[in-house]
């Protein structure tokens, strides 16, 4: 799936400009981690990339076709979302709120089938959290409804996978394996589309990274040429080095000692 935003720019009710002349190319399979700091724009940009903000100008297209043309249903067999946070409505057992995730699939008004539960739930087990199945969901903790969206959305079986920020309450175990699942997803000819707040899981993914400020793209390309310490300087204000660990770059916040 190709994504092409050009010269993008919104609004919150005529204010500021969130995103001013914002330009940006992605393809699948590849994994684009957009770095940024508080307030930069990085939520609002992914609302306008699956049509839920409608741009002040510029536009975004999905295989040279503009967002708003697609049909809600069309448009989740491309691209399945995962917010921030979640809050249920109602006390689903996991499996049915992972089992909705087939909904562009089967259809808003059919039943589920066996064989779609069974591929949620192979979802779950792919996780490591099918013994989740049959808790509320409401009554699991934060870590554990953002694997539970997670499974939901790979239960829409769509190209690409945008995420906001999904690491954000992951502890530290989960968030490595949240990267390793990207890594395998995007071998498997799946797209991942992610803002984040750690720079390290960009070097760690290897794929494409974009930073935004002032609500443009200031720096794109291969993450180990965007990830600089003198980048990350700018954008996070403070003293960061990035070192050689091994055969990795790491991250380091504040001055060397020795």
């Amino acid at each position: 799936m190709r994504l092409d935003i050009d010269d993008l720019g919104f609004s919150y009710d005529g204010g500021r400009s969130v995103i001013d002349g914002l330009t940006l190319g992605y393809e699948s399979p590849d994994a684009l981690c957009i770095l940024g700091s508080n307030g930069t724009g990085k939520s609002t940009l992914l609302q306008c990339v699956i049509g839920a903000f409608k741009p002040t100008r510029g536009d975004v297209r999905i295989d040279g076709r503009p967002v708003g043309s697609f049909s809600a249903r069309d448009l989740a067999r491309r691209i399945s979302y995962i917010p921030q946070t979640h809050v249920p409505a109602f006390e689903y057992p996991v499996i049915d709120v992972v089992t909705m995730g087939r909904t562009s699939i089967i259809g808003r008004f059919s039943t589920p089938s066996a064989a779609d539960e069974e591929r949620a739930l192979e979802k779950l087990d792919f996780l490591g959290i099918a013994h989740l199945r049959d808790k509320p969901y409401t009554q699991i903790s934060g870590g554990e409804r953002q694997l539970v969206m997670i499974a939901s959305a790979l239960a829409q079986e769509p190209d690409v996978l945008v995420l906001d920020e999904p690491t954000a309450h992951l502890d530290f175990g989960n968030q490595y394996r949240f990267v390793k699942l990207v890594e395998q997803l995007c071998a498997e000819g799946m797209g991942v589309i992610m803002t984040t707040h750690f720079p390290d899981h960009a070097l760690e993914l290897g794929g494409t990274t974009a930073v935004m400020s002032g609500g443009r793209i200031a720096h794109v390309g291969p993450a180990h040429e965007v990830v600089t310490a003198d980048n990350l300087r700018a954008l996070y204000g403070i003293e960061i080095n990035v070192c050689t660990l091994g055969e990795r770059l790491v991250c380091v916040p504040g001055p060397l000692e020795g």
